[in-house]
This record gives C-alpha cells, structure tokens and sequence, in this order.
C-alpha cells in the first residue's frame, strides 16, 4: 500500500520518468541491430565493417555524454529534457534519409547519444537527485519502461519492416516521437520549478546542519577517490558482458544448438524478470541502502553465466536469460542510487555522465571484442567462464571497498 501511496502521490513525475525511459530503448543495441541485415545491404557493409562503424560510433557518444551530461546540473529539467528528447527525433530521422555511410556514423552516434546515453543519464540523475528516502522506489518505478519497451517493441518493428521498409519505419517513428513525447514530457514536467526551489532549500538546510555528514563531491574529487575505482568494475562488466553476447545472440543460439523461436520466448522472460526484480529492489534499497545491496544482485548473473558456459539444453537459455533479467534490473536500480548516497546530489549529473560515458564505452567495445574472439574459434563456454571471472573479480573489489574504505558518509 505504501508503494502504490508513493506512486499515486507522485505520478506526473514518476510519469515523466517512465516515459522517457520506455523511449530509451529506441537508441540500444536490440534495436539497432534489428535493422542490421538492411542496413549492410543498403550500403555494401560486411559484419566486420558495420560492427567497426557501431563500436566507433558508441565511442563517440560516449565522449559526447561526458560533456552534454553534467549540463543536467545547471540547466532546467524541461528544457534538457525537450532538448535530448529532440536528439532523438532528429537521428531517427537523419537514419530515415541517410544517402550514404557518414550520414549513417552521424544518426547511430545521435541514437546512442540520445536514448541510452543522456535519456537514461537524464531520468536516472533526475530521480536520484528529487527523492532521498524513497530514492529506491523512484528508481525502479521509473526503471521499467526499459524492459517493457524491450518487451513490446520488437514485435512492432519488425511489423512495420515488413510492411512499411526499414526507411519508413525510421521516418514513422521520429515522426510518431516528435508529435507524442516532447509535448507529454514538457506536461508531465508541469510544476517542476516548485520541485526544484524545494530540493535547493533542503540542500542549504542539510549544509547548514553542523552534524551532517553529507559532503557534495564534485566530479574532479571523484576522480581522486580510490573507492570510485573500486565500485567502478562492478557497475561496468555486467553490461561489458551482456551487450558482447547480445550483440552476437545468434552466433550464441547457433552454438549451443537452440531454436531462435525459443530464445525470443526466452528474452520475454528477461524483460519480465527485470521488471519484477527491479519493482521488489527498490524499497529494499530505500531501507538498506544501495551500498548494502548492490554486490548480492551480481551474484544472478554469475548464476546465468554458468549455465551457458556448462549446459547445453534449451532450458540453459531460459535460465541465463530470467536470472540476466533479474540481475540487471536490480542492479541497474542499485547502481543509480549509490552515487547519490556516496558523493551527494549537487553535482550528480556530472558524476553519472562520466559513469554513463564509461558504460557506453564498455558496450562499445564488447561486441567487436568477443566477435574477434569468436573469430579466433574462442567458443561461446569459454567466453562465459571467462566473464564469470571477470564478474568474481568485480565482486571481489567491491568488497574491499564494502569492508574496507566505507566512510560515514556512505551509510544510508
């Protein structure tokens, strides 16, 4: 009940979260590569060359995410939103009409930087910095309309590939963005002037309390703070390694000997699982704090690793991909609210483009990575036991920052 008061209390807001984040996923990879066999044939590209142009365009973004980020911090919440929402529109429309192989590099750097660069970057450091007790909920509220974006959209683009050409899908949904969600974001966002006066009143409230322990880190301090670096691998080789083996989930489906009928039903079940976690997570979060929780929610990924490393049934596939699910969404929940907790909200948006720039990095690099690999005739266990590796020690270092370098201020 005390859940569904929070949501109905704030549902313009939670509303505008929502919203943004469900659109977030028209700039990943999924969904991109939905349109991968068109687009090489479009344009003469080989796989080499289209994931060469992907990975290179990631990096790009990634850059740009670091700089357009921390603009978050001193520009008003409605014109940034307006301003990423058009970014958008304009690469779904660029992509549309893209006569030849820079202007496409152009559109695939303006979906990555806008959907889940600054989009997420956006609803993220948003609901971290406007909730503190209920900062969890907020999050993983918000968090869902990722997956159930995930779980809806493919089947319709695919629909409209067939029916209207990978162009006029394009064209239709930048059109479809422009007419619906910059106008719905900018009324969601109604009133956000008082919500803003009132987080900055209680920002010089908590300064002026002379036993506050919260101390406003900027990005620059981060950066000179050993426990960043310790936190930092266990937020980035979750997504390192789902992106490399999402990226090649038809080699992975081909090797272990699976339909790709049954591995769709299966990615149902990933959304699914991501959603449930990530609602159940969130109040966790809010009574014990994310820096309590966030090591337990890689251990469901180790799990899913192992049965794809050491089973070759189908029932592998379901397995990896509900406990991947369940993974990611309590872990990408956590993860948004531990920089707030450690480093404080005044410069938050800073802070998460770095770390968000660091994740676009990392998923730019897997799928050429573990391609390469591929190539060499590294083989889809040996790739999974080797992630499993790197999730251990990303486990292990978080620890070390859990037991050992945890500061007063860290508590929630």
């Amino acid at each position: 009940m005390k859940y569904l008061m929070f949501i109905i209390d704030n549902r313009r807001f939670l509303g505008f979260g929502f919203l943004v984040s469900f659109f977030v996923n028209f700039g990943t990879t999924p969904i991109i590569s939905l349109f991968g066999g068109e687009i090489r044939a479009e344009y003469g590209l080989s796989h080499g060359d289209f994931g060469v142009l992907y990975s290179i365009a990631n990096i790009v973004a990634a850059v740009g995410i670091v700089w357009f980020g921390r603009m978050i911090d001193r520009t008003d919440l409605r014109l940034y939103s307006s301003l990423v929402c058009g970014l958008l529109v304009a690469s779904c429309l660029v992509l549309s009409w893209a006569p030849s192989v820079p202007f496409l590099f152009a559109a695939i750097v303006g979906l990555r930087l806008a959907g889940p660069g600054l989009m997420n970057h956006t609803v993220e450091t948003s609901m971290a910095r406007y909730f503190d007790a209920e900062r969890g909920r907020a999050l993983a509220v918000t968090g869902i309309g990722t997956p159930t974006s995930e779980a809806l959209s493919p089947i319709i683009l695919v629909s409209l590939i067939a029916t209207l050409g990978w162009r006029e899908t394009w064209m239709s949904m930048g059109a479809i963005f422009a007419v619906v969600l910059i106008p719905v974001v900018l009324w969601l966002l109604k009133g956000h002037g008082e919500r803003h006066r009132r987080h900055l009143e209680d920002l010089a409230d908590h300064k002026d309390e002379a036993t506050s322990t919260t101390r406003q880190w900027s990005r620059s301090e981060v950066l000179h703070d050993l426990r960043f670096y310790l936190i930092l691998p266990v937020i980035l080789v979750p997504p390192l390694v789902l992106a490399g083996l999402f990226f090649h989930q038809v080699h992975v489906v081909e090797s272990k000997g699976w339909s790709l009928a049954w591995w769709a039903i299966c990615i149902t079940g990933f959304a699914v699982a991501r959603v449930a976690v990530s609602l159940v997570s969130g109040p966790i979060i809010d009574r014990f704090g994310a820096t309590r929780t966030l090591p337990f929610y890689i251990a469901p990924l180790a799990v899913a690793l192992i049965a794809l490393a050491f089973i070759d049934h189908p029932v592998a596939a379901l397995i990896y991909l509900v406990l991947g699910g369940a993974s990611t969404g309590a872990r990408l929940t956590a993860v948004n609210a531990i920089w707030a907790e450690i480093y404080g909200t005044t410069h938050l948006g800073a802070i998460r483009s770095l770390v968000q720039a660091l994740i676009i990095l990392a998923v730019a690099l897997s799928p050429a990575t573990m391609g390469w690999m591929f190539d060499f005739g590294i083989t889809v266990e040996e790739i999974a036991l080797m992630s499993i590796g790197l999730v251990a020690l990303s486990a292990f270092l978080f620890f070390v920052y859990l037991f050992g370098l945890r500061t007063p201020s860290d508590r929630p």
